[in-house]
């Protein structure tokens, strides 16, 4: 049974409206990467196994599908953002932040730095810090959507670590102004 103040029949997770959306400019690039470590990965496993001499139809069955393993762990997220939204599509899920109800932004240390971010809603999602530097109009959605949050009090942690990757992506910007001016 439902309660006339029950907060989350009314708060849903966001549907991209309509309006100008951001997209990661590099992702089709990261993508063909992707797909040439898994193929030269296959061709190097099949001449090995050939010029040893224990090449079979059964190993080439088991080398294709410790290629196809290795794309897929190298497939990228696909990072979109819209007016108060982030989304990550992977192959078979996609994760949607609210940026204007954000609650924590948390810096995940490990091989590759991560982003964890999670909204009020409690939908959370992981986004690799390169993407925002190397998509401003990406950093700008987020960071238009953080300032919101920040502003109405729902971004408890991690304003820190918002306001050190935005001097982070103005450097960079203004680097690749310079570069492309000539001013370099």
């Amino acid at each position: 049974m439902k309660h006339s103040d029950d907060i989350r029949s009314r708060v849903t997770s966001p549907t991209p409206p309509a309006g100008p959306i951001a997209y990661d400019r590099g992702w089709a690039g990261e993508v063909r990467t992707a797909v040439r470590c898994a193929v030269a990965l296959f061709v190097l496993l099949l001449c090995i196994d050939a010029a040893a001499g224990s090449l079979t139809w059964w190993r080439g069955l088991l080398w294709g599908a410790l290629a196809a393993l290795l794309g897929l762990v190298l497939y990228p997220a696909r990072i979109t953002a819209g007016d108060g939204w982030l989304a990550g599509r992977r192959l078979l899920r996609t994760r949607r932040i609210r940026t204007d109800l954000l609650a924590v932004v948390y810096p995940l240390d490990g091989v590759t730095p991560r982003l964890l971010l999670r909204d009020a809603l409690g939908n959370r999602m992981e986004i690799d810090p390169e993407v925002l530097i190397r998509n401003p109009a990406l950093w700008y959605r987020l960071d238009e959507g953080a300032r919101r949050a920040e502003a109405s009090g729902t971004l408890r942690c991690g304003t820190t670590t918002l306001h050190r990757l935005a001097r982070r992506v103005d450097r960079e910007t203004a680097l690749a102004v310079f570069k492309a001016s000539g001013l370099e």
